[in-house]
């Protein structure tokens, strides 16, 4: 288990830094391979387990409420233990979890292990981006830009693996378990490698807090409270509830796709060039938004992040209702999810991500991303399963296990409509609801600049006090 800095106070090498972002981006990248490993299957898994879109729905809604309600932990845990050691367990128990749901037989075996797979990622993410806060004070914008990137690697790897393996059997298993069982295999590997080599750079006593568990407790709460109180973050998260709706519901695109006519392999290289859009999207968002804040304080990042949530509007709208639903215009559907994923994935790495680092004292930045994941993700998650139900009882998508790995052109048109009604109205609203935040943003940041860091300067504070400074209102 990497210790949290060398002796005497000094920092680790540039070797162990090197390595230890190494291993970070590594479980960034299995993370989000595993994310969406069952979206990339849905059709498969569907005629296995006997489950209609609503149903399949269901299991990622289970998957991300559990790791909404679990993300505070990862704050706790993260604030008084060394982040390495947090992170390889929580990436030892996701792989666990997956190798549940590559061996189920039934439908509510698969659930247990996707809701044990919200409980791992749950540790991970916000100690993974509190990580990244801790190790670039300049240009966060484009550091998390480049952790999106490295993310969005696995998850053009991990969809794309499992859609091709899908179709066939191997070792006698079906495709779909082969992926799900490798992929519990790769992750356990790089959680042991977290758990081992990652040296936090940040020292243990700096976030372990007071001696006993229930002083522990306390000091985290006082700065839980602290962080409810930030008018920038409330406003973060009312957009956050909303504009993860259209993410949640892209886990129905390749078994859209499917239905439209796509094989396997087509489905997967469309589902490709997206990630692939998505990962530079979110450098050019985040390069974009540190040159915005320079140029235009307090307002650069906002602008950033409403032209990427609103133009999802227009792209929705012409990918899900304008263009012919024909699986001969491969390089359509192909260049129009490039463009868009390109252009809808700036708001992380351009404003929210970097706001948050702004605004929140280093001891408190796990818990703050933490919760953000809590807020946003606990209502967000009804995404999934709610396009599934409207496909079905409003736009007439007719599920048949015996027929559901077949294109259907009836069922395509079914979900593309159920897709746009949860999507396209999400982006506009989420959009409108960034503008909020010009009244706030510079007030917070000025608020924390002016108390904390300054006093921090003069004399070391305790969590309490960082809390009650920062966030007095």
């Amino acid at each position: 288990m990497g210790s949290s800095g060398l002796p005497g106070g000094r920092g680790p090498s540039s070797f162990v830094q090197s390595r230890t972002l190494f291993l970070i981006n590594l479980a960034a990248i299995m993370e989000s391979a595993d994310e969406r490993l069952l979206p990339a299957v849905y059709q498969e898994v569907g005629v296995a387990l006997k489950a209609s879109p609503s149903k399949l729905g269901t299991l990622t809604f289970t998957r991300a409420l559990v790791q909404a309600l679990f993300s505070p932990m990862a704050g706790f845990l993260a604030m008084h233990y060394d982040r390495g050691t947090v992170i390889g367990i929580g990436t030892i128990i996701w792989a666990g979890a997956t190798l549940i749901v590559g061996l189920s037989t039934t439908y509510f075996q698969a659930m247990i292990g996707r809701a044990i797979t919200g409980v791992g990622l749950a540790i991970v993410i916000p100690a993974i981006q509190s990580f990244v806060a801790d190790s670039h004070e300049e240009g966060r914008g484009l550091a998390f830009g480049w952790l999106n990137l490295t993310g969005n690697v696995g998850g053009i790897g991990g969809s794309m693996a499992a859609t091709m393996l899908a179709g066939g059997r191997y070792f006698g298993m079906d495709g779909w378990r082969v992926a799900f069982v490798g992929m519990a295999v790769i992750s356990l590997g790089v959680g042991w490698l977290v758990y081992a080599y990652v040296v936090d750079p940040r020292p243990v006593s700096e976030g372990s807090g007071p001696g006993t568990f229930r002083e522990s407790l306390s000091s985290s709460m006082t700065g839980v409270r602290s962080v409810l109180k930030l008018r920038s973050f409330q406003l973060i998260i009312a957009q956050g509830v909303i504009g993860s709706i259209p993410w949640q519901s892209l886990v129905f695109f390749t078994m859209w796709l499917q239905l439209i006519g796509f094989s396997h392999s087509n489905a997967a290289y469309l589902m490709g060039l997206f990630s692939t859009g998505c990962a530079f999207g979110a450098v050019f968002g985040g390069w974009l938004g540190d040159r915005a804040a320079k140029r235009f304080p307090g307002a650069g990042r906002i602008m950033c992040a409403q032209y990427s949530a609103g133009s999802g509007v227009p792209f929705t709208w012409l990918l899900l209702l304008m263009i012919p639903q024909d699986p001969q215009l491969f390089w359509l559907y192909g260049a129009l999810l490039f463009l868009m994923a390109t252009s809808i994935s700036w708001c992380q790495s351009a404003c929210n991500n970097p706001i948050f680092a702004d605004i929140v004292p280093p001891d408190l930045r796990t818990t703050i991303y933490a919760f953000d994941r809590a807020f946003e993700g606990s209502l967000s998650a009804l995404a999934a399963p709610l396009v599934g139900v409207l496909a079905e009882v409003m736009y007439g998508y007719k599920f048949d296990v015996l027929k559901a790995s077949e294109p259907s052109a009836a069922n395509a048109r079914a979900l593309s409509n159920g897709l746009f009604a949860c999507m396209a109205p999400s982006f506009g609203i989420c959009a409108a609801t960034y503008g909020l935040l010009y009244a706030t943003y510079h007030k917070d940041k000025d608020r924390v600049d002016a108390k904390v860091y300054k006093d921090r300067e003069r004399r070391p504070l305790k969590m309490e006090e960082v809390s009650n400074a920062a966030f007095s209102l």
